[in-house]
């Protein structure tokens, strides 16, 4: 006998009775929440310099306020994973979209440090649960309309994170705002729109399947494919995580550019990123999730490989460009398997590997940096994109043989 993980056969969206997971309003709920989560975010990583300044702190309050919040996350993950299979992953995901609400608001209005280290622990208490509770629901949509989605999912998150981004850049315009001044409204702001965007979620996000991970009562392991979908995880993660802290700076650095120019690197990075991930679902249902993240460890490996090598702006641009191509296509084919795999258990597993490598990788590579130089650190995330193309081989060609695993 085997665990309960996976959900009944379904029936194909559009027929009748069909399951209303794979219909297209299913669809546009969970785009909606990934956009959403995406939103908060991306307005939160924005502001955080102009709240250095509001509250008057140091980069270690800085780096404080972050471990918190990563902490938090973890922590929300592993109990957020558990909740969405035990009660159903959309009722976690709308409690979890409530927090990241409060945690704007709570930033918002931060007067002094200690309020904002708890605006940054709810934030990251409610981004570790929706984390794992919108990609169970995702992965069950996908399942209902039996084809590749994840993709164009996790790239609606890149695009609302770089809208929350944008949005400090255009408030301090449009309201002619500097400095602190900022944090306030900017946070106020996209909280009301979050608020909007949770009343049209509570209506259209579908119900999911509880999932039992039990045996004739028996609690069942966590399958050990899920660890080496974690060893990807933290891989990706900390290939990632380097890509968006450090592209700018090696850049700078390297080229020897402006700051303003440095920032290229990471335009090319975000950029590729939503690119693929906008034409990944084409190519799973083409060539399978295998093969898509094989390839997407080959081309960050190869972009890594060209930035430690090179010091011309136009090839490192489009060295990082590589990197943000590849990198792009890995996550949401890992955290897919994960889903069917297990539901929110192995994906809690999964993701907690991929965060805590996002959080801390950087932090790693900066060491690096201080000892081998900015230029040749970026080796280590190339052997690890590497480390991803073998151990791609483990992964199934195609959901019918997941399903059979």
């Amino acid at each position: 006998m085997t665990s309960t993980t996976t959900s009944p056969p379904l029936v194909h969206p559009g027929t009748p009775g069909a399951d209303p997971l794979g219909s297209r309003r299913a669809a546009r709920a969970v785009t909606t929440m990934f956009a959403a989560n995406g939103l908060l975010i991306g307005g939160y990583a924005a502001s955080l310099p102009s709240l250095r300044e509001k509250l008057g702190i140091g980069d270690t309050s800085i780096a404080v306020m972050l471990f918190c919040a990563g902490l938090a996350g973890i922590l929300s993950m592993q109990i957020g994973g558990r909740l969405a299979d035990a009660v159903g992953a959309r009722q976690v995901a709308l409690a979890a979209l409530t927090v990241l609400i409060a945690a704007a608001v709570t930033v918002a209005l931060a007067p002094s440090f200690g309020v904002a280290v708890v605006g940054l622990i709810l934030l990251g208490l409610g981004n570790g649960a929706i984390d794992v509770s919108m990609n169970v629901i995702a992965v069950q949509v996908e399942g209902a309309r039996r084809t590749p989605i994840m993709s164009s999912f996790h790239a609606y998150f890149s695009l609302g994170s770089f809208v929350g981004a944008g949005a400090v850049l255009i408030m301090a315009k449009s309201l002619d705002i500097t400095g602190g001044d900022i944090v306030t409204p900017l946070m106020i702001s996209i909280a009301v729109v979050a608020v909007l965007i949770l009343v049209v979620l509570v209506k259209i996000t579908p119900q999911t399947r509880p999932l039992a991970h039990s045996v004739d009562g028996v609690r069942t392991k966590i399958p050990r494919a899920a660890w080496v979908l974690g060893a990807m995880a933290l891989a990706f993660g900390l290939s990632e995580g380097t890509a968006v802290d450090w592209s700018s700076l090696h850049v700078t650095d390297v080229a020897h550019v402006d700051p303003t120019t440095g920032a290229l690197g990471l335009i090319a990075v975000s950029g590729f990123m939503v690119v693929i991930r906008l034409l990944g679902d084409r190519l799973v249902a083409r060539f399978g999730r295998r093969a898509v993240v094989r390839f997407g460890g080959i081309c960050a490996a190869v972009g890594y490989a060209v930035v430690t090598l090179v010091s011309s702006l136009p090839l490192l641009v489009a060295g990082w460009a590589l990197v943000g191509f590849g990198v792009g296509m890995i996550a949401p084919q890992v955290y897919a398997v994960a889903g069917h795999l297990g539901g929110g258990r192995v994906l809690a597993v999964v993701v907690t590997f991929g965060y805590a490598a996002f959080l801390m990788g950087p932090a790693v590579v900066g060491f690096l940096v201080r000892h081998l130089g900015i230029h040749h650190a970026m080796a280590v995330p190339a052997l690890l994109c590497a480390g991803i193309i073998a151990l791609a081989a483990t992964m199934p060609r195609s959901d019918a043989d997941l399903q059979a695993h």
